[in-house]
């Protein structure tokens, strides 16, 4: 296949996002494996560039078919001056942030890139500037896939989802059902197969309640909806197991032996996975047409200007994001290779049936 091409966008102006951008481009073989796009301004590149003081050059464009396939491009989606503060969150800092990722999402939606690395949006600035999602993975489920997603956290063999995402705990419940559990469990199997290439996923769903409910005593959710949705998915062929106490699941291991686990909600997984992959995870939307990966940090505010920012966790995103558009490319291409034999075997068994007739 032809050099991917991946789109970026600039996330919180006052964060750490376009440090460790800048960062990770430093190394020119990346450059080997991808055409990268950032989605922003050159002006606010700049500004990030001077306190890194990084001495590499990026080519300005207007349209992705501008794009220098041998450096970092720029697609400058503003012209005014723009001011910064570093380390504030800003109706200015999330309006710019909305700005790129509508450009980027836009061109991903018409196909000019392949896939999409988002740095850090800080919610409270989002807010601020009218932006109407909790955050990146709604907007993207909003305009990709009718607003049905899954976050899922990964760091090479760990893939954790969480069924519930950006909401608060007291409506956690009352967003959980069999029926929304099944879709994402089904969104976990088809991930882990299409996205990452495991052609039978085993995947271990865990309870909601301490010891799992313990069999009614502590919950009834459990034996309510959870382990139903579980036999349902073993039916439709989904290698499902559980539900598992969380604590007990983490604590002895046991996480090591799944290709995917799916937690009730976001601090239920993504405690222990930031526990075991802090600066190395990634955060991949699943459940979508489009590719879309994140770093696991958010804005880092407490560091922004100091040049501390580590891009271990940006850089692991975007090779993420060109694997998994390697995998479903793949995918799609065996699939087709599938149907074309399956077509010509058919018309060889139509082409004999003629010839019986005739006889």
């Amino acid at each position: 296949m032809s050099k991917i091409k991946i789109g970026i966008s600039i996330g919180d102006i006052n964060g750490i996002g376009i440090e460790v951008i800048l960062k990770t481009f430093t190394d020119k073989r990346i450059f080997d494996l991808c055409t990268p796009v950032v989605y922003g301004s050159s002006k606010v590149m700049a500004y990030h560039k001077n306190i890194t003081k990084l001495d590499f050059q990026y080519n300005n464009v207007k349209s992705v078919e501008h794009c220098s396939s041998d450096r970092l491009n720029v697609m400058n989606c503003w012209t005014e001056n723009v001011n910064i503060n570093l380390g504030k969150p800003t109706e200015l800092s999330g309006k710019h942030a909305a700005i790129s990722l509508d450009r980027a999402t836009d061109d991903l939606q018409n196909g000019l890139i392949d896939a999409i690395v988002t740095a850090p949006i800080n919610k409270e600035a989002m807010k601020m500037a009218n932006f109407p999602f909790p955050g990146h993975t709604e907007y993207l489920a909003k305009k990709f896939s009718k607003g049905k997603s899954l976050m899922v956290m990964v760091n090479d063999d760990l893939r954790v989802g969480v069924v519930t995402g950006h909401i608060p705990v007291h409506k956690i419940k009352e967003r959980l059902t069999k029926g929304v559990l099944l879709q994402k469990i089904k969104m976990m199997n088809h991930s882990l197969r299409y996205d990452f290439g495991i052609e039978r996923p085993t995947i271990a769903v865990l309870g909601l309640n301490p010891h799992a409910g313990d069999n009614g005593v502590i919950g009834k959710e459990e034996e309510e909806f959870i382990r139903p949705a579980i036999i349902e998915a073993k039916k439709n062929g989904v290698l499902t197991m559980g539900p598992y106490p969380a604590d007990g699941f983490w604590g002895s291991g046991l996480y090591k032996k799944f290709d995917g686990i799916l937690a009730m909600y976001h601090d239920q997984g993504l405690i222990p996975f930031k526990l075991l992959s802090f600066n190395a995870g990634v955060n991949v939307t699943a459940g979508m047409g489009v590719v879309r990966t994140s770093p696991d940090h958010g804005t880092a505010y407490d560091i922004v200007g100091k040049n501390q920012a580590n891009p271990a966790s940006f850089r692991k995103a975007l090779f993420t994001a060109l694997d998994i558009a390697k995998n479903r490319s793949f995918y799609v291409e065996v699939s087709e290779n599938k149907l074309e034999k399956r077509s010509a075997k058919l018309k060889q068994v139509e082409e004999r049936a003629e010839d019986l007739v005739e006889e």
